[in-house]
Order: structure tokens, then sequence, then C-alpha cells
């Protein structure tokens, strides 16, 4: 099915980070994968790309353009590429979000520049050992002491925690008022109290530094508080939409590659004279996916003309998350086995994505928790 909301400009675009992708990703990544982590210099070649900081206005660095067709094709040819998406995507299209709407002249002056070249990366640090979907029951502490706050708490599962060069942290500074008491505080390298802990061993996504934070008596300056006192909430909840969508775009992106190769090898791949596409049950179940690929587009290019014109709704994120994770992990797992015993060997291209795939429907908020986020929509 031809997609009509890419233009020519996009096209020309997706060619910019497929040749990237192909030149600085793809021949490293399979180390990447064995160390746990990326080479830090593929930010800084990314960032001469100009691939980070796409919405970031060109003043600080960025791309300017706030349109996020750019952000989705360059995910699309991460999973194209079968590269880790989580680490680049968390920086420009949550993170990034934060730094260049809620902050000061002088904090975009000091950060922006930095996460569009590359020299500075970063991460975001809500969820922790007893919180996870749910932000309200965090822990981690901040309270005011003279110009600055002193932070303390744990924070876990952080993507680029092991590499970020600036993290934004999600505290209660006023915990009598629970949830209404979150606030958003930058914290930087280097800064005393602040410690990471060990890198995560995860299923997939091996390349995606994972890692857990410690603030202990840990001092930010007040300047680098993000917005207003005790407002962080609102900003978390007024970012997810766009990082829900992120992860939908992944998601189809990962689901489209599958798909693409699992085809490729039933019209190839042979057995009782003929090739295993030519079994009416494997044949069917490839119509059947390529056409929930299909309604899952059509409705993911839906939320993205909802989100450029600034009307997505929570409840439609949720229902583009929530979905299209679903669907890439059900369709991981009947593309590996129309692999058969080849899709279970660790070297597959398969088995690799069934692996990655499983954490979508977690991180970002978890499929129950967009069904319920759908049901209150409801009036349930």
């Amino acid at each position: 099915m031809a997609r009509k909301r890419y233009e020519a400009e996009h096209e020309q675009f997706r060619d910019a980070c497929r040749e990237f992708l192909s030149r600085e990703v793809v021949p490293y990544h399979a180390q990447w994968e064995r160390d746990g982590i990326a080479d830090r210099e593929v930010w800084r070649k990314a960032g001469k790309a100009g691939l980070l900081g796409i919405g970031v206005d060109p003043e600080y660095g960025g791309g300017g353009e706030p349109d996020f067709r750019y952000p989705a094709v360059f995910a699309q040819e991460i999973m194209w590429a079968r590269a880790t998406a989580p680490t680049f995507v968390a920086h420009n299209d949550v993170i990034a979000g934060y730094l260049a709407e809620r902050t000061t002249e002088e904090q975009r002056r000091r950060w922006l520049p930095g996460l569009c070249s590359g020299e500075l990366i970063a991460a975001i640090a809500m969820s922790e050992p007893d919180a996870g979907s749910n932000v309200a029951d965090i822990r981690t502490t901040a309270f005011r002491d003279g110009d600055g706050y002193v932070l303390n708490g744990q924070k876990t599962f952080i993507t680029n925690g092991e590499h970020a060069d600036v993290v934004v942290v999600a505290a209660k500074t006023a915990p009598e008022r629970g949830a209404q008491g979150i606030s958003l505080l930058v914290v930087e390298r280097g800064t005393p109290g602040f410690t990471r802990g060990r890198r995560m061993e995860k299923l997939g996504w091996h390349a995606s530094d994972t890692c857990e934070l410690f603030f202990d008596d840990c001092r930010v300056p007040a300047e680098n508080l993000i917005g207003k006192e005790n407002a962080g909430l609102a900003y978390l909840m007024a970012g997810l939409p766009r990082e829900r969508l992120s992860i939908a775009t992944v998601a189809l992106g990962a689901v489209e590659r599958m798909l693409t190769d699992t085809l490729e090898y039933a019209k190839t791949r042979e057995v009782f004279g003929q090739t295993i596409g030519g079994f009416q049950h494997n044949r069917f179940q490839l119509a059947t996916m390529d056409t929930e690929l299909t309604v899952a587009q059509v409705f993911l290019d839906h939320c993205i003309t909802q989100l450029n014109a600034g009307r997505l709704s929570v409840t439609d994120a949720a229902k583009a998350k929530w979905w299209t994770t679903e669907l890439q992990v059900d369709i991981a797992g009947r593309c590996l086995q129309i692999h058969g015993g080849f899709g279970y060997l660790k070297e597959s291209a398969i088995s690799r994505e069934w692996a990655n795939s499983r954490v979508q429907t977690i991180y970002g908020g978890t499929t129950e928790v967009m069904k319920e986020l759908i049901g209150r929509s409801l009036g349930l």
C-alpha cells in the first residue's frame, strides 16, 4: 500500500538516514551488541549528519523541523537497518522535547547545542525499583537548600544511563502533595553524589546501554530546575503522547522489516517439494500479517497528522502504543515460527527481533496501563 503521508523532502531525508546508518552503524552494530553499549563517537557523527535535535531551533544547532514525520522516518530506517532504536529515539523524541520547550533561554544555550551535535547524550530518569508505569509512586526526593536542591533516590532501567551527560530526573519536591509535588531536575555528569550502577543485561536491545542511577545527597543547582517547581507531572503527561507515538513508529518499522524478511524466506525455503510459502497455512499467515500491518500504519499515520497539528489525544496515543507493540510481539512470534529451526538460532535476524520486541509492550507505559487510560476515557 502506498503511504501518502510522506513528501519528497521526507524521502530525501530517508536517503540521508539510510546512508548514515549503512556507513556508521551497521558495520559496528554486532560489536556494540556484544559490548552492551554503542560507541560514543557515533553520537557525534549523527549530530554532524543532522540526525539529532531534528525539532530543535536552528539557533541552538537543531534542524528546526517540528514535523514528526522526520524523526519517524529516522526511526523506521533504524529498524530497517536492524539497529538498536531506544538510544537515538529517547534522545531525539523524548528528552530533547523537554529541554527545548520547558527551559529558560540560559538553559537552552547551555544544553541544546551539545544535544544536537552529539557532544552531550541525554537520558530521562523516571522508573524506580518500586515505581514503573505509575510515576506518582516515585520515592526519589529533592529538597530546596539555599541555592540548590538536595537530591536523594534511585532510578532503574535508564536508557542511555551509562553514556548520559545530562539526565532529566523526576523527583518529589513536595512529597505531601503526592503526584502534584513532582519536579524535573537536570543532573549533569560529574555532579557530586551522582553515581551509576551496573550495566543491565537485557533480553534484547543489547547495544542500548541501560543502567541504574543513584543520587546520594546530590546537590543540583536551582538553575537546573525545568519549568516550575511541582509542575513535573504535567510536563511528563504532556510529553507522553509523543513518546508513545515514537514507540509505535519503532514497532511498525520492526514489523515491516520482519515481514519483508519472512516473505523472502517463505519464497525460497523448500520442504516436501515446494516452498513453505506455497502451503495455504503459511500463505494465509503472511496475508493476515500484511493486512494487520497495513491497517496499523493507517492509524499511525493519522496519529502523526494529529500530533503535527497539536491535537493528538492521550487516548489515541495510548491506542497506538499498545496496539502496535502487541502486534509487533505477535508478528515476531509468527515470523519466527515460519523460519523454523533457523529462526531459533541466536545468529538469525528474526530471533533478535523477537527478543527486541518484548520490551515494547512494557516501557513507555505497559499495555495494561494503556488500556486503563482508554477505559477511563470511556467513562468506566
